[in-house]
């Protein structure tokens, strides 16, 4: 036994001591002066092999000794894993070079602080949800299946029987395509094996509508885990589906409102309709331009890339299913729109010289000064006025800008590299319109909105249209995706905060962005153009945001991966006509540059609260504007951008709360509106026979 014992030691001892005894070389390499393309090489001297790196940059596998795509000027840690269980750490910084890689690099925590309590999880600090996404099962599909695959596959042979135990990379069926070439399939998992298609039957076929459709068509079994596994990012990071506190923030306040106003999104639509076609305009009412230009302004400054990427990203994430939750957030989202811009209205200023100064600064500070609370309603007014003001330079400008620069340089290469000139171009023409204030700005989005929404809805209902044969799969599959997901999708809750998230953020009902361009509209009655509003948010998200859904769901784009944004929108118009990115293109930068001038009036109505409403505080916004226009078109600033669009997030933290505290007296008004509109004491049109 001794001599056992001294022989264990002698070989199991120094094995130990050379095992704990390795050490961390890391390489920092900056290979060019754009952002966010830092990459960190490892090297282990000692240790026993083999090696896991867990990054803290989650899109790095484990078996990576390389973390490519890093931002420079942050710093990255690995955790170094030898065979015996030994760790080290190492700390590592890509150094900056260019100016534009210190600011991305100085906003990045920036970023990840307020993103940190926008995206706060309430329901999981707490014990009730836990965000972490579980699989019950592992699904098992044709081998390298991509969406556009043409090809069909038969289950030949089943090699174990259903409800048997396999191990990974048991063979456990053999399947044939259309040329007649067999393939054995192994399982990706450990557990109990079940069938879901039976032998000599079709598993996918290209040519069948359905499965294109369908959500995971190309799965023909599954394999139960024993115990239920956590879903991963590649660095071994559990994959969480959170319900952030600002999507909380915003679809209870959208149903708050919905119940306190009787249900006005639905029974006050076919009002708003008449309003928008202007039965009701008085041309001697106080206000700067018509119902309808007000709604084309606020349109313009909510239609945009949201709508082509950001719903391509939802789906993406949640799936078809998620449609279905971003219509219902729409629909709730359009009474709270309602409540804001009846306000705007209601407490603004109008000037000897007809310029309007309304908005939430405005509601905000006389709504609680009028209930003896002066102090607070000045500190959220300020606060709303400082987001708007760096909201409008970065997600009202330079994303605009930087983005559709991207998406024209991708469909005309002769653009490429020459972002400055995109820029100076850009700036000229959003110069032409903003130097003539609000009724130059509306009487643009007046002609521009309805042009490219157009162009937009007649291209979205032409490719439905095309493919119209996949009505009753694609319905089914939003239906069954939305109360039925699989738990990749994070399940119906996951499904239900993405479709949720997208609607809340795209159409910015609680915002209180769009109460600033409604607030200048020619009305004697506030609520008239809270009716207006509904519009809006139907017209951004309810028709836009699920027309793009339904473009990518026809044509089974949203079962692909590793593509999202506006190239996965891009290329679902593609697939059924050729020429169409490049209308998309021009389109997006329609949508830009609407988007651009709706939100230029914003910042300035923000400035000139904060600065003084004297038109030379006006001048200075404009120009340094039109500066940011180019800038956001000829530099790459990434974490910038993303903490300036985080800001019109925040704009509804002030924003709804005092939407919440005068709720009550829109309600009173609300009543006293229609009582007129019963009693037909509102002035109206006289329609020529």
């Amino acid at each position: 036994m001794k001599k056992f014992l001294l022989s264990f030691f002698t070989i199991i001892v120094p094995f130990l001591t050379f095992a704990q005894d390795f050490e961390i070389v890391g390489e920092t390499v900056n290979p060019s002066n754009k952002i966010n393309d830092g990459v960190i090489n490892i090297a282990v001297k000692g240790g026993v092999e083999p090696f896991t790196y867990r990054w803290d940059q989650q899109s790095t596998p484990l078996t990576s000794n390389q973390a490519v795509g890093l931002t420079e000027g942050v710093s990255y840690s690995v955790v170094v894993t030898d065979a015996t269980g030994a760790s080290k750490t190492g700390v590592f910084t890509v150094e900056t070079e260019a100016i534009t890689e210190v600011f991305n690099g100085l906003m990045t925590p920036a970023v990840g602080a307020l993103g940190s309590i926008l995206f706060w999880d309430p329901f999981a600090a707490v014990g009730i949800y836990d965000p972490v996404v579980y699989a019950d099962v592992k699904q098992i599909g044709i081998p390298n299946w991509t969406n556009d695959l043409e090809n069909k596959y038969t289950l030949k042979k089943w090699l174990k029987a259903d409800g048997e135990k396999v191990n990974v990379n048991d063979p456990i069926a053999v399947i044939t395509d259309k040329s007649g070439r067999d393939l054995t399939v192994k399982s990706s998992a450990k557990g109990e094996l079940h069938h879901q298609t039976a032998e000599g039957k079709v598993i996918y076929n290209s040519e069948n509508a359905q499965h294109v459709i369908e959500q995971g068509a190309h799965y023909f079994a599954t394999v139960k885990y024993d115990e239920p596994a956590v879903l991963t990012h590649p660095n071994g990071d559990p994959l969480t589906k959170p319900i952030s506190f600002i999507v909380i923030w915003l679809v209870f306040g959208a149903l708050f409102f919905t119940i306190r106003m009787g249900f006005i999104n639905i029974r006050g639509f076919k009002h708003a309709i008449d309003l928008a076609r202007g039965k009701y305009d008085d041309p001697d009412a106080p206000g700067q331009v018509t119902h309808f230009q007000a709604l084309a302004t606020a349109v313009s400054g909510t239609v945009g890339l949201g709508n082509i990427a950001g719903v391509a990203v939802a789906v993406s994430l949640g799936g078809a299913g998620a449609t279905f939750w971003m219509i219902v957030c729409g629909l709730l989202g359009m009474s709270m729109k309602f409540v804001e811009c009846t306000l705007g209205v209601k407490y603004r200023d109008i000037l000897p010289d007809g310029r309007v100064f309304g908005g939430p600064m405005n509601y905000l500070r006389y709504g609680f000064e009028k209930r003896n609370m002066k102090g607070f309603g000045k500190v959220l007014a300020g606060m709303f006025a400082v987001l708007a003001v760096g909201a409008s330079f970065g997600g009202g400008n330079m994303f605009q800008a930087n983005q559709s620069f991207e998406q024209m340089a991708g469909q005309f290469p002769v653009l490429a590299g020459h972002g400055f000139y995109f820029g100076i171009a850009t700036a000229i023409l959003v110069g032409v319109v903003i130097i003539g204030g609000i009724n130059s700005i509306a009487k643009v989005t007046g002609r521009v909105v309805p042009i490219m929404a157009s162009i937009y809805i007649v291209a979205a209902l032409a490719v439905i249209i095309m493919n119209i044969q996949n009505i009753g799969p694609a319905f089914s599959a939003i239906v069954e995706g939305a109360f039925s997901p699989s738990a990749l999708k994070g399940g119906v809750v996951g499904v239900l905060v993405v479709g949720f998230q997208r609607a809340a953020f795209s159409n910015e009902a609680g915002v209180g962005s769009a109460a600033i361009a409604h607030s200048t509209a020619k009305t004697n009655h506030p609520p008239s153009e809270g009716f207006v509003a509904l519009l809006e948010t139907f017209i951004d998200t309810v028709v836009v945001c699920t027309l793009t859904a339904l473009v990518l769901i026809f044509t089974g784009m949203h079962e692909v991966e590793g593509l999202a944004g506006a190239q996965l929108t891009s290329d679902a118009f593609g697939s059924q006509i050729s020429w169409f990115p490049y209308v998309l293109a021009l389109a997006v930068f329609l949508f830009a540059f609407s988007t651009m001038i709706s939100w230029s009036y914003y910042g300035m109505r923000a400035w000139t609260y904060l600065f003084g409403k004297s038109k030379k505080v006006e001048f200075v916004y404009k120009m340094l504007f039109l500066v940011f226009v180019v800038i956001g078109a000829s530099v790459s600033l990434g974490a910038v951008l993303d903490f300036s669009d985080m800001m019109i997030l925040a704009m509804s933290f002030p924003n709804i709360i005092g939407l919440y505290m005068m709720s009550g007296e829109v309600k009173v008004d609300l009543a006293g509106y229609l009582k007129k509109l019963k009693a037909n004491q509102l002035f109206r049109k006289i329609e020529s026979k």
